[in-house]
């Protein structure tokens, strides 16, 4: 009687321990990990882009860059380069293996190569000397798709932008700075500029999304 009781009670007991954890692990902790991830406004969504119809062009969090057609006026800002999956190829626009980080390190001389001709690239772009092209503009991010560019970046581009647009120098320069995030706690890292939320907010569109 005494072991039959014994082992009813343990039976209860595990019974109880994993109804509690199935609850607890089940239920609860999942809903507590969803809520929070959706909590401010870099949630699990990807922080979407949208653009003044509604439509999502992209998130804050990826540098996408903008590409225009060849001989067209170009009136957005772009991001760093994304690196290159070739020997042969300073640049990789819209492969995304470009996004993976190179393993070129910095006595390469492939990724010389490529850094002269990014600086090349991007001097005749803007109508700025060699000398002026910031480094970020030529060398790519850890993660290959950081969406920010250094406001030293962003001001060579601002001529160029505002020309292709027909705003101000100022007025781009203005938008440059609301776009600027400040250093991370105030003391690590650097200024950065968004480069997608600044583009959405010169008009950047969904040429593919129906206007809500």
């Amino acid at each position: 009687m005494r072991w039959t009781q014994r082992f009813l009670g343990q039976i209860v007991a595990g019974l109880s321990v994993l109804l509690a954890l199935t609850v607890i692990l089940g239920f609860a902790y999942p809903a507590a990990v969803w809520a929070v991830s959706r909590l401010g406004s870099d949630s699990a969504e990807g922080s979407p882009l949208r653009d003044a119809n509604g439509c999502v062009v992209g998130s804050s969090l990826v540098g996408v860059d903008p590409q225009v057609p060849e001989g067209e006026p170009d009136p957005f800002f772009h991001t760093r380069t994304t690196g290159s999956v070739a020997d042969d190829d300073a640049f990789a626009p819209g492969d995304p293996a470009a996004a993976v980080p190179t393993n070129q390190g910095p006595s390469s001389e492939i990724l010389a190569s490529f850094v002269e001709q990014r600086r090349a690239a991007v001097a005749e772009r803007e109508n700025v000397p060699p000398e002026a092209v910031p480094v970020d503009a030529v060398t790519g991010s850890g993660s290959g798709i950081d969406p920010h560019i250094s406001p030293a970046y962003a001001a060579i581009q601002v001529p160029r932008v505002a020309a292709a647009t027909g705003r101000s120098e100022d007025d781009v320069r203005a938008l440059v700075a609301v776009h600027t995030d400040g250093r991370q706690f105030g003391f690590l890292g650097a200024e950065a500029v968004n480069v997608p939320e600044l583009n959405v907010a010169l008009g950047l569109t969904a040429p593919t999304c129906t206007p809500s």
